[in-house]
């Protein structure tokens, strides 16, 4: 068993550490927001779950290659992990404020930047780059919340997927910059944080489409 851990030790990089952050920010949310609507612990995992790959998984197909998950199993030991969290230490999230967002925005700015280095290394143009990165971070939102019966916040007033494609933009002013990879991941996430924390508190949002009466 050592030997396997040193062996998965070995294998892991930078990136990996970032999605595998990013897998248990998303989890948290997912689970926190499953809490609030009472299911019971394995819905809760199902929905931290999908909430964590299935952005990912989309992009994957896309690229016409192997879902990350299905390749090591560490993503849904950290759903597990996630869900251990809400369920020790419950009280204490549901006390702090913004608990969701805080998790939820965590979650996406690193997985901007997992989907737009995976889109760079499959050599695509910056609007694919954007589109992958995009997708990888706001459709496991978008199937969390409709499973639990919600608009999805990607499709409400408010910045979402704005923020994924500001976060590529960033990525790519930071490489201009000739930025190490680790201070330009590091970077990335972080303003995607910082953006989507302001956008929210400021309330920053597109326009409406509504009907004329």
């Amino acid at each position: 068993m050592v030997d396997t851990f040193i062996e998965f030790y070995d294998k892991i990089n930078f990136v990996d550490l970032i999605e595998f952050c990013g897998t248990f920010a998303f989890a948290i949310s997912g689970v926190r927001l499953a809490s609030a609507k009472s299911v019971d612990w394995f819905g809760a995992f199902v929905i931290g779950f999908v909430t964590a790959t299935g952005g990912g998984t989309l992009r994957d197909l896309l690229l016409n290659t192997t879902p990350f998950w299905l390749l090591s199993s560490v993503y849904a030991w950290c759903t597990i992990l996630a869900l251990l969290t809400v369920i020790l230490f419950r009280k204490q999230l549901v006390r702090l404020n913004n608990t969701f967002l805080w998790f939820d925005s965590i979650g996406l700015g690193l997985f901007v930047v997992v989907g737009t280095e995976k889109a760079i290394a499959f050599g695509y143009p910056f609007w694919v780059v954007v589109i992958l990165a995009t997708i990888t971070g706001t459709v496991g939102s978008i199937i969390r919340d409709i499973m639990i019966n919600e608009i999805p916040a990607m499709f409400r007033q408010e910045w979402y997927a704005l923020v994924c494609i500001f976060g590529v933009m960033i990525y790519y002013g930071l490489i201009y910059l000739k930025m190490s990879e680790p201070v330009v991941q590091v970077l990335t996430a972080a303003s995607v944080f910082v953006i989507r924390l302001l956008a929210t508190r400021y309330k920053l949002g597109l326009p409406t489409l509504k009907d004329e009466d």
